[in-house]
């Protein structure tokens, strides 16, 4: 299976995989996108032209083409030249180009945490009091994004250094709509209704979920997920901060009972495929499978945006498999919820065309000229839902643009050593056989020693 997202014109310019940034769509063509918008930037920032600038980030391949196309409307629009730099080891290349002297003017970080420690050694410029602004009044759930790019600089005090730009959503389940349909189960709306539904599948002899954990050297981190999304579900989103820091200590009984709450779905025989054991045996690439095979070996599949990519060859998204949000609780104390991903750009150097592109960045035109081709999703309000070209897509833009609270995957903003060592091993034993209290005991006494 191949979902279109391209326009025609993309298509044969991205196939071409040129390095030479290139303008996908004839300017002024797609009456879904704001050229407007791009014209009044390019009218409101005439002294970058003739001045060129670099960018490093983590994207490569398809998303680098994709990228440059979008810094393709950028050059031509405002006579400036912004030159993009794909790195696989863009996290280890961006600190010693930061301690060297000689960073890039604008860099995309994959993660906050890497964003605010460079920030914190004085290698990002703040971005002002006016952008923090514009991003609560013009993002969905803005002071959550606003918070995502705030960091403490190197004096100590904490502004705005890193705009988001092209978000992921993880707060989602998967269900093959034919399986529902003959069952006679519909999609719940809230978190009770789907803990309803797990139990109604297990009365009728069927099994509700299918969860692998398996991923090699970082067998677990799926569970990590899950166990995110339900603190975003049992507790407030102050708390979830907290916890993410160890302001709110692993084991403080707030996470404990989040943790507890993912046992409910994954240590109950019943509930999942495979039993127990299935679950941290499987991959989490095969675990899908369950949902095609006649008959269904289970119903729903909690992942993110991107687990269509292990989906059997041919399925079609939307038809043969769709997804629904991850309900919050039906008292609305939490609000909508959700958990996600992201890029932020920050600026390292005090030219003026780098400062200008998160200008840009602003733009309706910035996302949805992306939009309408590939993989790209945006919780600006004032871009047009009508640029997402795959209707998939556009259901997940409008789960962001409903979300009151917006969440970054927590353990990767949790040290590595936790988050991506003994939050994945301890979700392994506890799924094993182990207690929460326990399994939160030693992730606590790991960060402890951290210190």
């Amino acid at each position: 299976m191949r979902i279109t997202f391209f326009t025609t014109v993309a298509a044969m310019a991205l196939a071409a995989g040129s390095a030479q940034a290139q303008l996908v769509i004839e300017p002024g063509s797609d009456d879904r996108i704001n050229w407007q918008s791009l014209d009044e930037f390019a009218a409101a920032h005439p002294e970058i032209e003739g001045q060129s600038f670099n960018i490093l980030g983590p994207w490569l391949g398809g998303d680098q083409e994709l990228f440059q196309s979008v810094i393709a409307y950028f050059n031509d629009a405002t006579g400036a030249t912004a030159n993009y730099s794909g790195s696989d080891s863009f996290e280890q290349q961006i600190v010693i180009d930061a301690e060297a002297g000689s960073p890039p003017d604008v860099a995309v970080f994959p993660q906050p945490g890497l964003a605010a420690d460079l920030a914190e050694r004085g290698h990002l410029r703040p971005l002002g009091a006016e952008t923090a602004y514009w991003l609560r009044e013009n993002y969905a759930a803005g002071e959550s994004w606003e918070a995502l790019g705030t960091y403490a600089g190197q004096d100590g005090t904490d502004e705005l250094f890193a705009f988001p730009y092209k978000a992921d959503v993880k707060s989602l389940v998967w269900f093959v709509p034919e399986n529902f349909e003959d069952a006679g189960y519909e999609v719940p709306t809230t978190y009770e209704d789907l803990k309803a539904l797990t139990e109604q599948i297990a009365e009728d002899g069927e099994t509700p979920w299918c969860i692998g954990l398996g991923s090699g050297g970082a067998t677990g981190w799926p569970a990590t997920d899950w166990v995110e999304d339900l603190m975003l579900r049992t507790a407030s989103p102050e708390d979830y901060d907290r916890w993410t820091t160890n302001e709110m200590p692993f084991n403080d009984p707030v996470v404990v009972n989040a943790i507890e709450e993912f046992g409910w779905f994954a240590k109950n025989p019943d509930f999942v495929a495979g039993g127990t054991g299935g679950v941290t045996s499987t991959d989490f690439r095969e675990s899908p499978a369950g949902l095609f095979a006649s008959p269904p070996a289970c119903y729903m599949h909690r992942q993110a945006s991107f687990i269509p990519t292990f989906f059997p060859e041919g399925t079609v998204v939307g038809e043969d498999a769709d997804f629904f949000y991850m309900p919050a609780p039906e008292s609305g104390d939490l609000g909508q919820p959700v958990l996600g991903g992201g890029t932020m750009f920050a600026v390292m150097s005090d030219n003026p065309a780098a400062m200008a592109f998160i200008e840009f960045l602003k733009t309706p035109f910035a996302h949805e000229i992306w939009m309408a081709q590939q993989g790209f999703v945006t919780p600006h309000s004032g871009a047009n839902l009508e640029a997402y070209d795959d209707p998939v897509v556009r259901r997940m833009g409008e789960i962001l643009l409903e979300a009151t609270v917006f969440r970054f995957d927590g353990s990767d903003l949790m040290p590595g050593a936790i988050g991506a060592g003994a939050f994945w091993t301890g979700m392994i034993d506890f799924v094993g056989g182990a207690e929460a209290q326990a399994v939160a005991d030693q992730i606590q006494a790991t960060w402890s020693s951290l210190n």
